[in-house]
Order: structure tokens, then C-alpha cells, then sequence
């Protein structure tokens, strides 16, 4: 977990430092112990085991529970031998232990591993043998003992709530990711297969006066699968869990003549594309706009769907104007349509029965490149679209 990890870097810090810091104690008072053998025997051996266990403590898998195990029996250990190596003055006097402040490091190595029930448990047993060394509970002693024991149980505390909030990040952002695989599969979607079905569906109604059986079912099975899609697009594309995004069909689909690249494109080229026929005119500036393949494409795409709105909704006799505007930090596109307008309702009501057109095709694409769609309309005087995407 990465919220762990500055933990682990301090904690190897620490056992190191107050390694030190015991050899250290030992060095500056070594004439008052009665055996001082048994404290240097137990010195070296606390060196050996903090410098050979550097890396044991460098992350939670390499901190094993054996490991913590060997640990603090080391540190336990210790204490229960300070009577031997020391003083009875002394130690009743307040004297440190053997290890003296590098046992919190154990303890907290439970604490940092497992939480605050770990940590209660590894200071127990510590409080336990300060105890024992004592002989006696002293103010001294009892001090530093709820000390270690409540430092050590809020650390665990504290970790294990950090790791709570790193799992809901982490599940928060797999959300996000799949809400926008969902809403790309939605955008394709839409943008292909419902709008070759609707076509489809309504040419082959435009046939049907004749009678024909065929083409009777043909408009039937077209409405349904239209239908089904719809269905699809708005309820059940993967969950967080099963979305993946597909490596081998890159964003916003294939354009036609095109190279599918993140490399500059212009993006009057792109438009010029869907100003195919005398209803459908675009003004353009002189020079190159250009934008990161990936935004280009995008961008051309929602105006792509806008022109699609255009000739369902409006008619195929309606007129359309498509104006590029070069700005120093942005990118305009505006649609704008001579048909009946948009009546009030209906885009909320369109999006509720699975159209996204708008709410996806247009708002959706210019959302995840970081700008915004806005649409105006005044029913009997037309449509218009306004698409603002930034350069950077």
C-alpha cells in the first residue's frame, strides 16, 4: 500500500538510530554494570539482527509474522536481561534496558503490519517484561508503559484507516474509469450501429407502402435491435469490473483517410469531411487549426453527431452551418441548423429513453477532453451547438 510506505522507511530509520543509540547508553556507563559481558554479548547480537534486517523492514510482504515474531523476542529478551548485566541501584534508580528505546520499534512494526490489535498485543507483552525487569511497578515505569501502549495502538489506528480510504480511492477511481469506458462503448455505439439501424428502419418504412412482407419485417427487426442497443447503452455496459478498455481500436473509431495517431491534426480537414453537399456549409479560418490527434478526432466526431441530430430531427431538407473559430487557448465549433428547434423536455426525455446523441455523442466527448457543449434552441427558429475544447 503505497500510504504505508513512508511508514516502513521510518521505522528503518528508527530501529537503526536507536540501535545506536543502546550501544551507545552501554558505552557511557559500562563501569556501573556487575556483568557487562552479558550486555555486550546482547549488543552485538542486537547489531547483527538490525543490520542484517534492514530490508525485512523496508515493506509489509518482507515483514513477515515470523520475522515480527523474532523480533520482539529480541527485544523482550533484553529487558529480561538488563537485571543480569546491570545494577540493582541502578535499575531501581530508573536506569535504561539493555535495548532501551529500540523496543518501540518492535511494537511499532506490529503496529504499522497488522494495526491496533496487533500493536495492543506487542505492547502487552513489552509492558509486561518492563514489569518483570522492575521487579516492582513504579511511576517511572508505569509512565512509559501506557506511553509505548497507547502510541502504539493510535499508529495502528491510524494505518488502519488509512488503508480504509486507500481501498475507497482505489475503488472510487475504478468506478470512474469504467463510467468512462461505458460512456465511450455508448458514444460507438451510438455513432455506428444505432444510426446505420435507424436508417435502415426508417427507409425501409419509407418502402413498406407497398406491401411488401419482406420489407415489413425488415422494418421490424430493425426497430427492435435499435431498441435493444438503446436498452443496452443506457443499462448494462460493463460494471466497474468488467470493463477493459480495448487497445486495438483506438479512440473515437477509425477516420476515414486518416492515421490514427496522437501527432497534431488539422482540424479543418476533419470538419471538411461532414461538409459534404449544398445544405451543409462550414467557415473556416485561413490557417491550420491544429489539436492532438485524439482531441481533433473526438472533436470532429461530436460535430459528426450534431449533423446526424440534424438531418433525424430536422429534416433531410434542413440547412446547417458549421463555423470554426481559432481562439489563443481554445477551440470553437458551432452547429447551427434552420429547423423547428428543440421543444422544451425533450432532450431529458430522449436521454431517459436511451437517445444519447447529446447527452454522450456531444456533451460526453467534449467532457472528457476537458471542455463543454452547450445547446441552444428557440422552437420554430432552429438549433445550435456550441463546442468549446481547449488547446492544452
Amino acid at each position: 500500500m503505497s500510504v504505508e510506505q513512508p511508514l516502513w522507511r521510518a521505522l528503518t530509520a528508527y530501529r537503526v538510530l536507536t540501535m545506536l543509540y543502546a550501544v551507545a547508553l552501554f558505552a557511557s556507563a559500562h563501569r556501573h554494570f556487575v556483568r557487562p559481558e552479558v550486555a555486550v554479548g546482547y549488543l552485538a547480537v542486537l547489531m547483527v539482527w538490525t543490520l542484517a534486517t534492514v530490508r525485512r523492514v523496508s515493506d509489509a510482504r518482507s515483514c513477515t509474522r515470523g520475522f515480527l515474531g523474532v523480533d520482539l523476542t529480541v527485544a523482550v529478551v533484553g529487558i529480561l536481561l538488563t537485571p543480569l548485566a546491570d545494577s540493582a541501584a541502578r535499575i531501581h534508580a530508573g536506569g535504561p534496558t539493555l535495548p532501551s528505546i529500540w523496543t518501540a520499534g518492535s511494537v511499532l512494526a506490529f503496529a504499522v503490519k497488522g494495526g491496533w490489535r496487533w500493536a495492543a498485543f506487542a505492547s502487552t507483552l513489552v509492558a509486561a517484561a518492563n514489569l518483570v525487569e522492575r521487579g516492582a511497578p513504579t511511576r517511572d515505569t508505569v509512565h512509559n508503559v501506557i506511553l509505548v501502549w497507547v502510541a502504539a495502538i493510535a499508529i495502528g489506528y491510524v494505518v488502519e484507516v488509512a488503508r480504509a480510504s486507500e481501498r475507497t480511492l482505489a475503488r472510487a477511481l475504478e468506478i470512474e474509469a469504467a463510467t468512462r469506458e461505458r460512456e465511450r462503448l455508448a458514444r460507438d455505439i451510438h455513432d455506428g450501429v444505432l444510426q446505420v439501424l435507424a436508417m435502415i428502419r426508417r427507409r425501409a418504412a419509407d418502402g413498406a407502402t407497398g406491401g411488401g412482407a419482406d420489407t415489413a419485417e425488415l422494418v421490424r427487426l430493425a426497430g427492435e435491435q435499435e431498441s435493444a442497443l438503446r436498452a443496452l447503452i443506457s443499462r448494462g455496459l460493463p460494471g466497474p469490473r468488467d470493463a477493459h478498455r480495448r487497445e486495438d481500436v483506438p479512440d473515437g473509431g477509425p477516420e476515414p483517410g486518416g492515421e490514427q495517431s496522437d501527432g497534431p491534426l488539422d482540424l479543418r480537414a476533419l470538419l471538411a469531411r461532414h461538409a459534404t453537399g449544398p445544405r451543409i456549409a462550414l467557415a473556416e479560418p485561413g490557417t491550420p487549426v491544429e489539436l492532438p490527434g485524439h482531441t481533433a478526432r473526438e472533436l470532429a466526431a461530436a460535430v459528426g453527431a450534431a449533423l446526424d441530430n440534424v438531418r433525424a430531427h430536422a429534416g433531410e431538407d434542413a440547412r446547417a452551418w458549421i463555423l470554426l473559430e481559432d481562439e489563443p487557448a481554445q477551440v470553437i465549433v458551432t452547429v447551427r441548423d434552420d429547423g423547428p428547434g428543440i421543444p422544451a423536455g425533450r432532450l431529458q426525455a430522449a436521454e431517459s429513453e436511451g437517445r444519447l446523441g447529446v447527452a454522450q455523442s456531444i456533451r460526453g466527448r467534449l467532457r472528457d477532453l476537458g471542455g463543454t457543449a452547450e445547446l441552444f434552441s428557440v422552437p420554430g427558429q432552429g438549433a445550435e451547438v456550441e463546442m468549446r475544447v481547449p488547446k492544452t
